[in-house]
């Protein structure tokens, strides 16, 4: 078993050499707008998980993600051949493509802390002209002893 460290740094030599050979190597226009996020290495070093984005031509339009999975899946045999290369381990680790959900997951995220903040100016806007529907100070005040009483 290969300790994490050595995982760790194979999974960022492994992240290099995919960005590296979609940008200059692979010829393919489904991977110009390719991202590679992160690569995860299992502790045997034989299997890596590369996770990507994939960004639209403009701001408003859709990413191409069945088009990139398909262009990574038919590059997988190239890639892996430069990985093997250029990394001098034994055994060439498997490669595994999954899309990264974290940019839309931050995106819904920042979303839904929009609608609260307006839900929160909505609220204080409300708040500002008015007054208890109940008595200024609703809680019971405490019971006074009374000294004859002894």
């Amino acid at each position: 078993m290969a300790d994490t460290a050595r995982a760790r740094k194979l999974a960022k030599r492994i992240s290099q050499i995919v960005a590296s050979a979609l940008e200059h190597e692979v010829k393919d226009p489904r991977l110009a707008r390719v991202t590679i996020t992160d690569t995860k290495v299992t502790g045997d070093l034989h299997d890596a998980t590369v996770y990507y984005t994939v960004l639209g031509e403009r701001l408003d339009t859709e990413p191409d993600y069945a088009g990139a999975a398909a262009a990574l899946e038919k590059a997988k045999g190239v890639l892996r051949s430069m990985v093997g290369a250029q990394t001098g381990v034994r055994f060439t680790p498997t490669l595994t493509f999954m899309t990264d959900t974290v940019p839309d997951t931050a995106r819904k995220m920042d979303e839904l802390l929009a609608k609260a903040q307006a839900a929160d100016a909505e609220v204080a806007r409300l708040a500002v002209g008015a007054s208890p529907a109940g008595e200024a100070d609703p809680y019971k005040a405490p019971r006074e002893d009374d000294e004859d009483e002894d």
